[in-house]
């Protein structure tokens, strides 16, 4: 699988709905990264909301200082901490708001690119380093 971006944010995107920025950054709301088990979770372009993956690995973890230049979304590097668990192959970027998680849109399913994947938890931290190109563009 290629990096993908989910159908429903680009459908959501293009129609203007609100509360979709990629560039809030505070202490909830904002860009999350969730390291998946591709042994659990199988990508869907129709996957919509958070509530919909399985194969969360360790604790996801705030895209700090996000920037949006020329069409490409960059952040922070991102440390998982302490992580045990199944192997982790991917990366899924959601954005998070104050509701429940039936509510925090999916954005991006990531599995290439990325210096740090796949990795096998031993307990310690794991940090993804994203692409110096960025983590994503439109």
């Amino acid at each position: 699988m290629a990096n993908a971006l989910y159908n429903p944010y680009k459908q959501s995107l293009m129609a203007g709905d609100t509360n979709l920025d990629l560039d809030t950054d505070t202490t909830q709301d904002g860009v999350y990264a969730a390291l998946i088990d591709t042994g659990t979770y199988t990508f869907s372009a129709a996957h919509q909301f958070y509530s919909q993956l399985s194969g969360v690995v360790g604790t996801d973890q705030r895209i700090t200082t996000p920037t949006i230049t020329s069409g490409v979304f960059d952040g922070t590097d991102v440390t998982f901490p302490s992580v045990t668990g199944n192997t982790a192959e991917a990366i899924v970027l959601y954005r998070r708001n104050s509701g429940a998680n039936t509510t925090w849109r999916l954005i991006a399913f990531i599995d290439t690119g990325v210096t740090g994947l796949p990795v096998t938890p031993n307990g310690g931290n794991i940090t993804v380093t994203w692409n110096a190109s960025g983590i994503f563009a439109i």
